[in-house]
């Protein structure tokens, strides 16, 4: 009886696997052990920030003609849609841009008791760009303390101006003191020190260069991230060219600094000012997933750290995707990604 019953079980199990075999299963874009799934297309420009239990991801728009785009995960596998948190260009941001139709490249963080959403209005191509600011107690959108309030200009730029004003990146330094690093192109990647009460520059306040490529590489820098770690400020950028499909040629390159002010440099001593920097990610032909780029760092509470970024995938039309990699440290204390997030 006992034999008869092993058949019959080695037989179901050789029919399950053949059915099995039989069929496609597709898989999902996976980061070591985790795999993405859900509402994870369009994501261009993200950025990752939890609260409570819950994780929550922004970033632009479709083809930034569509408000922000807003998800959340219980478990950083599997997204969902949200509500944009801002869904209607402010008056005064029309008004500076007119031709804009959306929003691009957020931030968030939590100051106080609130978060701050910062965020860029402008139009491709142009330096008549500006980056405004909105607050809401909480990120949940069934939370009674939900509620974006607008909170105006933070800064601009315009064709009297060497810098361009978009990809805001929020940070506080080891003594307290806040600032915002943004920039794209022109004149690189600036850096302005914000009052603390308010998330704006003080009257007077001026931004500064920390980094910029040159004439040879067509100026192509944008999407700056500071991450702090061992005593060393590490800004993280874009190189090349976002945007174009599976054809996009963006990359991941870094530097670091002792001070969040500069000068950065990248790991063979080279210059931020004078076109350095080394490579982080970088997609290969073979990759399915080209172009990685906008990064933005993630630390959770068990201590992993994260970059999540995106990749315009090459089996889904080039369209951008939500990634995130694991990231670690070299023993020169450098940041390494582990595994390939672009497969």
């Amino acid at each position: 009886m006992l034999s008869a019953v092993r058949t019959v079980v080695a037989t179901l199990a050789a029919a399950l696997a053949s059915a099995c075999a039989a069929v496609e299963v597709p898989t999902a874009p996976a980061v070591g052990s985790l795999a993405l799934t859900g509402d994870i297309v369009p994501a261009h420009d993200p950025v990752l920030i939890r609260e409570g239990s819950r994780y929550y991801a922004y970033s632009t728009g479709l083809g930034g003609r569509l408000p922000l785009t807003a998800r959340y995960s219980d478990d950083m596998a599997e997204w969902h849609s949200l509500p944009s948190p801002i869904a209607v260009i402010p008056d005064w941001a029309r008004e500076m841009v007119p031709t804009a139709r959306g929003f691009w490249a957020p931030d968030v963080e939590r100051v106080g008791g609130q978060y701050r959403l910062y965020y860029s209005v402008s139009t491709f191509g142009s330096r008549n760009s500006a980056i405004g600011l909105a607050t809401s107690v909480s990120l949940d959108p069934n939370s009674p303390d939900y509620g974006w309030r607008d909170e105006g200009l933070v800064v601009r730029s315009s064709d009297d101006t060497d810098y361009n004003a978009i990809d805001p990146d929020f940070q506080i330094d080891r003594e307290g003191r806040h600032w915002l690093v943004f920039g794209s192109f022109w004149g690189g990647i600036q850096l302005v020190e914000l009052d603390p009460a308010t998330g704006i520059p003080p009257p007077g306040a001026q931004p500064r260069r920390i980094a910029r490529r040159d004439a040879a590489a067509n100026w192509a820098i944008e999407a700056p991230f500071i991450v702090e770690h061992g005593g060393w400020y590490y800004l993280i950028v874009g190189f090349d060219h976002c945007c174009r499909a599976e054809q996009s040629d963006y990359k991941l390159a870094m530097s670091r600094a002792r001070d969040i002010g500069g000068p950065y440099l990248d790991r063979d001593g080279s210059s931020m000012l004078e076109a350095g920097g080394t490579i982080l990610l970088e997609a290969d032909a073979d990759d399915r997933f080209r172009g990685p780029g906008h990064a933005g760092y993630f630390l959770d509470r068990d201590g992993e750290e994260y970059l999540v970024f995106h990749g315009y995938d090459s089996r889904n039309d080039g369209r951008a995707t939500l990634r995130l990699a694991k990231l670690g440290w070299d023993e020169a204390g450098w940041p390494v990604i582990e595994g390939n997030p672009l497969q």
